[in-house]
């Protein structure tokens, strides 16, 4: 689509609705982020189950921090060459592609546990083939939903687009608490459904989303991504603020541990505080939906990441389950400031054609920091205790803040999202 000429007004919000094929693409992202959200609720807590049978807490804890390092390993794997396929490939048919594997994951999880063979060994290596898919989908519906917009809107989607995220991370938290109290292949069938719904959506997008061709050996264009990044300062400061901050910060793999054995919730209460974060992310979401952020962009963002870590040492801290829930709510608002900056500097400054590359540095760093992250809370609970361990994390990720402002002027100076 062309862009609207920079004499006439940005458009509204209202615009997007007006864009059929963008519409496809948030419901799929909607309903394939809450059975994400669903499946990986399920996951957490039925591996915790399962090893507090035989283990005591701390290396039940270390088992599920466990599941991020085999979520990552395929990501930090396969990342790199999914970006290249976004960019060589029908980004549509990638996805469908990415959806189909998803599908067959928590198939199996779904019937495994329906059978009763379900062991901490077979839900960890699904992880590893779930976190395959997942390697290939994050940049290719990065570089995808550039190419159902105008220029001008896209802001408000990649807003839009936060927005489908973090409310399927309200409800599916939730919906999977309320499903594990009943079955745990329940939750897995009700995942299995939504990932369905998100591919037939897809599906059903007609604009041509294929990439221009690009020359060049695989290796090349590889190899030209990450150049780019490198050279994009801003960029690269941006997308490592965050590896650093969450691979540091991030205490959400310690939730079934503090649900079970600190606050003493249950299923229900597990489901609450792992929807708390994204209670805070939805609210900025809509604001920054409604009003993007004009000026001072950068100063913005590493005041999100300090509020992050700052929230994460409070959330440690608590013994009490409505405490918690607030410092979490306030933690993921702060962390969709950072997102929400991030994501915008990093899709307006690159070119369609090598979207799909950068998305797949972006996404090496993030899926580092996400899963790499939840392990590290997994060995820092095992050797140092659970409160520890989240503790710990806050305050590195306020010296990273501190560190990484040092480092990166220009992005701390970062003005306006244009």
């Amino acid at each position: 689509m062309s862009d609207t000429p920079a004499s006439e007004p940005p458009p509204s919000a209202r615009a997007l609705l007006g864009e059929r094929d963008y519409l496809l693409f948030w419901a799929s992202r909607w309903a394939g982020s809450l059975a994400v959200q669903i499946q990986s609720v399920a996951l957490g807590w039925q591996i915790y189950e399962l090893a507090r049978r035989t283990m005591p807490v701390a290396d039940a804890a270390f088992m599920v921090g466990m599941i991020g390092l085999s979520t990552f390993i395929p990501v930090f794997l396969l990342t790199l060459p999914a970006g290249e396929a976004a960019d060589r490939y029908d980004r549509r048919k990638v996805l469908l592609a990415c959806y189909t594997a998803e599908l067959a994951s928590v198939g199996v999880l779904a019937i495994a546990t329906w059978q009763g063979f379900a062991s901490v060994g077979l839900l960890l290596g699904v992880a590893a083939a779930f976190g395959a898919a997942r390697a290939f989908m994050s940049p290719v519906g990065t570089a995808l939903a550039p190419m159902l917009v105008p220029r001008t809107l896209l802001p408000r989607a990649i807003a839009w687009n936060s927005l489908a995220w973090q409310t399927a991370s309200i409800a599916g938290p939730a919906i999977g608490g309320l499903l594990l109290a009943h079955s745990t292949t329940l939750a897995y069938a009700t995942a299995l459904g939504l990932y369905a719904v998100a591919a037939f959506t897809v599906f059903l997008i007609r604009q041509n989303t294929k990439p221009a061709t690009q020359p060049g050996s695989r290796w090349t264009l590889i190899k030209e991504g990450l150049v780019y990044v490198w050279r994009q300062k801003i960029v690269f400061g941006a997308i490592s603020l965050d590896l650093f901050a969450v691979l540091l910060g991030g205490a959400t793999a310690l939730l079934p541990v503090f649900a079970r054995d600190i606050l003493h919730v249950g299923e229900q209460g597990f489901g609450i505080l792992r929807a708390s974060p994204a209670i805070g992310a939805t609210a900025v979401a809509l604001l920054l939906a409604a009003r993007p952020i004009r000026t001072n962009a950068g100063a913005t963002m590493f005041i999100g990441v300090a509020i992050f870590g700052a929230a994460t040492i409070v959330f440690g801290l608590s013994k009490s389950m409505w405490l918690s829930v607030a410092a979490l709510a306030v933690l993921g608002g702060a962390d969709m400031l950072s997102v929400f900056v991030r994501q915008t500097l990093v899709q307006l400054v690159t070119p369609d054609p090598m979207r799909g590359r950068v998305a797949a540095v972006s996404t090496l760093f993030i899926g580092a920091s996400n899963e790499l992250g939840e392990f590290r809370a997994g060995v820092f609970a095992k050797f140092m205790g659970v409160v520890a361990a989240a503790v710990v994390g806050g305050a590195g990720a306020l010296v990273v803040t501190a560190v990484w402002a040092r480092l990166f002027p220009a992005l701390r100076k970062a003005d306006r999202l244009e």
